[in-house]
């Protein structure tokens, strides 16, 4: 009977589970491209190029995401004069959090193709930059796609610090039933759940996509 509270706020539950879910898929996609950027600029002949992106990965791996959040939170408006929202805000930092890991995934798959690869690419007349996006990269995305979709688990949980700066996402919602029921813990068990539906989901999907991928590559 202590979840008959669902009744009245499945509602919150609900909402929150949907912008949970979008700041996931916003902040993977861009993400991604700022996880492949930023491979590049660390590949780049450039020295300066390369250092400041190896900083900039460094800094996001090295510092708590609470506290990237608060700093795009408190600059980012002040930096660009912009009254950005709250959920902006919060797609933005997740989105360059998610750029640093991203990186260094999409790298280590890189490094692990086989460097005959691009060898062989060269030699049938593509130059660096085409055998690089037609040729490696394809290859270096299907190694790492259990790694990036770890990531995207990550990031559905990793979404839950963003109510701190007031985006209603599921543990904000969560939040609020607590405070209308006076209930404690029956609505972190609801969102508990949730996310827990969430993960196990896009797991048991990206199972599925790789036995299918394996499947491709034995024909």
């Amino acid at each position: 009977m202590r979840f008959i509270f669902l009744e009245k706020y499945y509602g919150y539950f609900l909402t929150g589970m949907y912008i949970t879910i979008m700041l996931a898929i916003f902040a993977v996609t861009f993400g991604t491209i700022i996880g492949l950027s930023l491979t590049f600029l660390r590949r780049s002949e450039i020295p300066i190029v390369r250092f400041l992106a190896g900083i900039y990965i460094e800094f996001i791996r090295g510092t708590p995401i609470l506290v990237q959040i608060y700093i795009i939170y408190i600059g980012l408006p002040k930096l660009t004069n912009l009254n950005l929202s709250d959920i902006v805000i919060g797609i933005v930092a997740l989105s360059l959090n998610s750029g640093a890991y991203v990186s260094e995934i999409i790298r280590a798959g890189i490094d692990a193709v086989d460097k005959g690869q691009m060898e062989a690419a060269r030699s049938l007349g593509m130059n660096k930059r085409l055998a690089m996006f037609q040729i490696v990269i394809p290859q270096a995305f299907k190694n790492v796609l259990p790694a990036l979709g770890n990531e995207f688990i990550a990031i559905i949980k990793d979404s839950s610090m963003v109510s701190v700066i007031g985006v209603a996402e599921l543990m904000y919602n969560a939040g609020i039933v607590r405070g209308n029921t006076a209930l404690g813990l029956e609505p972190v068990i609801v969102a508990a759940v949730i996310y827990f539906m969430l993960t196990f989901t896009m797991t048991r999907g990206l199972v599925y996509l790789e036995r299918k991928m394996k499947k491709s590559d034995i024909r």
